[in-house]
């Protein structure tokens, strides 16, 4: 039995585009391609597919997921290993989840105090936070997440905590603009996240269905959405809403 690559992409949630993407550069082949010049996949490429979505899931870049399936020689032990990456993921979430928390209760007591925040360890900040994360956020694009991936590896510690910090401030700022009532198509709101949008243009040109696959992704992607919820519940899908205010009335 096999699927054409509309089932597949239906079924996985991964665009067409993508699956064409990871056909192209050797990553999932098709089982055949029909007269009709569609592809089709059969329960090999399925289960291929299931372990590079893992891995991408796990902020692996495309050439290290096929070095990685290149190199596995049984399946069971590989699924195995991505299980022991799952749980560990796992993990990294709570810790992230009991970062923002600490961060949150900090900063209220601040407020209530009248007294600047005083933050005796950054680092406990950005428990669990990587910036790999990132990448997932334009699954819909692999060139431009790869793009991304090569910055990430370039980063040095320093750079890592700078970006961490700067980002963890901007979803503090947008909670607080939602917890004001904001709408997301208001003035504050789009100036953070036109804020926001010339952060993510510093390593290219991006498009308006690219930034709202960022927004998108804020509430599709597990990490992240964990990551806003955390912080403010509701958080993701008003961030996935005003990017896509700003993509429609500036970008489009």
């Amino acid at each position: 039995m096999d699927w054409p690559i509309a089932e597949v992409a239906r079924m996985s949630g991964v665009t067409a585009r993508t699956l064409r993407h990871y056909d192209e550069v050797g990553l999932l082949p098709p089982a055949r391609i029909g007269a009709n010049g569609h592809r089709y996949y059969e329960e090999h490429q399925l289960l291929r597919l299931q372990q590079i979505l893992v891995l991408r899931a796990l902020g692996v870049g495309l050439p290290e997921v096929g070095r990685i399936l290149a190199e596995q020689v049984d399946e069971v032990e590989a699924l195995r290993g991505h299980h022991r990456r799952l749980l560990a993921e796992r993990d990294r979430l709570d810790a992230l989840a009991g970062t923002v928390f600490r961060t949150i209760a900090e900063l209220e007591r601040s407020r209530k105090d009248g007294n600047p925040m005083t933050i005796n360890r950054p680092e406990n900040l950005f428990e669990g936070i990587q910036p790999s994360q990132y990448q997932e956020s334009l699954h819909d694009f692999p060139e431009y997440a790869e793009e991304v991936a090569r910055t990430v590896a370039a980063m040095t510690p320093l750079d890592i905590e700078a970006g961490q910090r700067e980002r963890t401030t901007q979803m503090i700022l947008l909670a607080d603009l939602m917890a004001a009532a904001h709408p997301a198509d208001a003035a504050p709101v789009q100036a953070q996240i036109d804020s926001q949008y010339q952060a993510v243009t510093e390593l290219r040109p991006v498009s308006a269905e690219e930034y709202r696959a960022v927004g998108r992704s804020c509430v599709d992607n597990n990490a992240w959405r964990a990551a806003y919820e955390a912080i403010a519940p509701g958080l993701a899908a008003y961030q996935r809403d005003a990017i896509e205010v700003y993509a429609t009335t500036r970008l489009s």
